[in-house]
């Protein structure tokens, strides 16, 4: 191994690789960026560095004479938690990039070593933040469901790997991804969420790749795309499920080659994006299928998140409900409002099948029905199960059908209900699921008492 002289006052980075070629180049470039460098040749040489010097950053090679470089990634894990390591991989071996991910790696580069990726690497890797900023939205809550989320989003924040994030709607999806996104590295750049689904599929490639002036008809300029706004920051794919198979295939280039070709374009741009993923489907099924890529599902599903449903933690609710309602207040100009006990205990016992912005939503109405600075539960319009309000039929069963009107009301909101949540309350798409117009949605969603 060897050392030059430390400053003391600039990071100090490991680079460890058997190839004196490889060693001498990431030397050259790292020294060129102001860093301090310290070089091992094997993973024993790597481990007696690290005990002895403390690092801003390691980059390190998968295969060298005594090990590999997950020895020295997991030995960093363990007795030196703060410092990023980035893993040097055979070109194609996608394999061990993403077992170095899932093992705590921040990111990975691939031979052979161009030097703006490893720039482009080296300078995220040494802005890795410790928290959350001050101000940001929270996950709230104390249950161990809500718990687990929070720990594994910090690790998260740590690395580069892409995020899978799954979980019913209404769930939490985009709020733990922007959490990823904002205790990592790449908080001062952009977070680009796209809902996957609400993009019309002859528009999809202009819209992620952008497209040169005169590229199709009506392109009178050039325009970015998706990938191009979120460079150095991250990509959150919003029911990525939803994807055309055609678009699956030109997403998975772009996640292997890390560079981008927009349309009318000849050259490809190279671009930093991290991916993060979601949708409330079942990927895996959804492969078995065929409708969606199995290599795609790879490269996405590196490491998943899953956010728990509401009703998997009540004990929370109360909380979480009386922090939305504070928030609902505040932008009514309505200050002071609270849930009476029977309110809480009411919304704790409900099941929300739309999860937290089905919550939103019922706090909301709740805010604008409610007299005086107490919000209770004939405010909630919550609607009972069956088995609690006595309303069986005759022959023993639930969900009476008389009288005709009720039963009648209640089919339609369900209904209603349900193509919001698969809309993501957006009331135009909404009503052409349910084969409507628009004007006729808004009668019945104000009829119903849903408005």
């Amino acid at each position: 191994m060897s050392k030059r002289a430390v400053s003391g006052n600039n990071p100090i980075v490991l680079i460890v690789d058997d190839e004196t070629d490889i060693l001498e180049l990431l030397e050259i470039t790292l020294l060129k960026m102001g860093l301090e460098v310290v070089k091992a040749t094997s993973v024993a040489q790597a481990i007696s560095c690290l005990k002895s010097t403390e690092f801003s950053l390691c980059l390190t090679d998968m295969r060298l004479p005594d090990g590999e470089g997950l020895e020295i990634l997991r030995y960093i894990q363990a007795e030196r938690p703060k410092v990023p390591v980035a893993v040097i991989t055979a070109h194609g071996n996608t394999d061990n990039a993403v077992v170095a991910l899932k093992a705590g790696a921040f990111d990975y580069i691939n031979k052979p070593v161009t030097l703006e990726q490893l720039r482009t690497l080296v300078k995220s890797a040494l802005k890795l933040p410790g928290s959350v900023r001050s101000g940001e939205h929270q996950l709230i809550g104390n249950s161990s469901a809500m718990q687990q989320a929070r720990e594994l989003i910090a690790k998260l924040s740590k690395t580069q790997a892409p995020v899978y994030i799954t979980g019913e709607s209404g769930s939490g999806k985009e709020l733990a991804a922007r959490l990823i996104h904002q205790q990592s590295n790449r908080s001062a750049a952009a977070f680009i969420p796209v809902n996957c689904g609400a993009i019309p599929e002859n528009l999809m490639e202009s819209e992620f790749f952008g497209y040169k002036k005169g590229a199709f008809t009506g392109a009178e300029g050039e325009r970015d795309g998706f990938f191009h706004a979120a460079n150095g920051g991250t990509l959150f794919l919003d029911e990525v499920a939803d994807l055309p198979l055609l678009m699956q295939v030109k997403l998975l280039r772009v996640i292997q080659e890390k560079k981008v070709r927009k349309l009318g374009s000849t050259t490809e741009e190279p671009i930093d994006v991290r991916i993060i993923s979601a949708t409330h489907q079942n990927l895996a099924q959804c492969v078995e299928s065929g409708n969606f890529r199995q290599d795609l599902f790879y490269r996405l599903n590196v490491i998943a998140l899953r956010m728990p449903a509401l009703r998997d933690m009540r004990e929370d609710i109360a909380e979480i409900a009386q922090t939305l309602l504070q928030h609902l207040a505040a932008g009514a100009k309505a200050p002071g409002v609270t849930l009476t006990k029977a309110a809480a205990i009411a919304l704790a016992q409900y099941d929300f099948p739309g999860n937290v912005r089905e919550l939103e939503n019922i706090l909301e109405r709740a805010l604008a029905l409610a007299n005086g600075t107490q919000i209770d539960v004939a405010d909630l319009h919550l609607t009972p199960r069956a088995e609690e309000t006595g309303e069986v039929d005759r022959q023993g069963g639930s969900n009476s059908k008389w009288p005709l009107q009720e039963y009648l009301d209640k089919l339609e909101r369900d209904a209603i209900q349900e193509a919001m949540e698969k809309t993501r309350y957006n009331k135009t798409a909404a009503a052409r699921l349910l084969g409507i117009t628009f004007r006729a949605l808004r009668y019945r969603l104000e009829r119903l008492g849903m408005e």
